[in-house]
């Protein structure tokens, strides 16, 4: 068996810039679109506050991934491929011949979504001599994963939160008679636990 491919970065592509809150749109994505745009990201916007790609269920939206263990795509089967995952995916037990391309049989794994147990993709455990580069890496299908740019919340609260309303004669009426009765409560219970522990003595000493 040949030694693992060494997986090499794509060739720089010319791309507009993005916009930082900008997500895949995984109705018209392909694993081309997927590194373009994670690429792009990193070549035209160089200087920019721009984080990772987070990959994510397509269902559940639980984070399966990031662009920081990119290990290439496959335009063909329009997967990507991660060489480390989240703990929330997780590695069927069965095994399964899959062709990966033709007279290329191979013995692969499903892995799943631990939140939803959707199938996301899978992990080549056997491969020919020719896909060697794909055994042991994470096969996401692009269909089923979803992903947004780390940092690109543009939302923020206020420095001085939420405003407060104001304490009327009403609601402070309310919370002291609330106060009052969970007092009495508390008492009342306090009571009852000396009359039972009063006679807990006194069967003890008559025993």
């Amino acid at each position: 068996m040949a030694s693992r491919q060494k997986p090499t970065k794509p060739q720089k592509k010319i791309a507009n810039k993005t916009e930082p809150n900008s997500t895949f749109n995984l109705s018209v994505l392909d694993s081309t679109a997927v590194e373009e745009k994670l690429f792009s990201h990193a070549e035209d916007d160089e200087d920019g506050d721009d984080g990772p790609v987070v990959f994510v269920c397509g269902k559940c939206k639980l984070p399966v991934g990031d662009s920081l263990s990119w290990d290439g795509s496959e335009d063909g089967q329009n997967q990507i491929r991660l060489k480390r995952v989240t703990d929330n995916v997780i590695v069927g037990k069965d095994s399964r011949l899959y062709e990966a391309k033709k007279n290329s049989l191979c013995l692969v794994m499903d892995v799943f979504c631990r939140g939803c147990r959707s199938v996301l993709g899978m992990v080549y455990e056997s491969t020919p001599k020719n896909l060697d580069h794909k055994r042991f890496a994470f096969c996401f299908n692009v269909a089923d994963i979803d992903s947004y740019v780390l940092g690109s919340a543009s939302q923020m609260l206020a420095a001085e939160g939420p405003k407060e309303q104001p304490v009327t004669l009403e609601y402070r009426g309310i919370v002291e008679q609330q106060l009052t009765e969970m007092k009495m409560l508390v008492l009342s219970m306090a009571q009852r636990l000396e009359e039972i522990e009063s006679g807990f003595q006194d069967e003890c000493e008559d025993a």
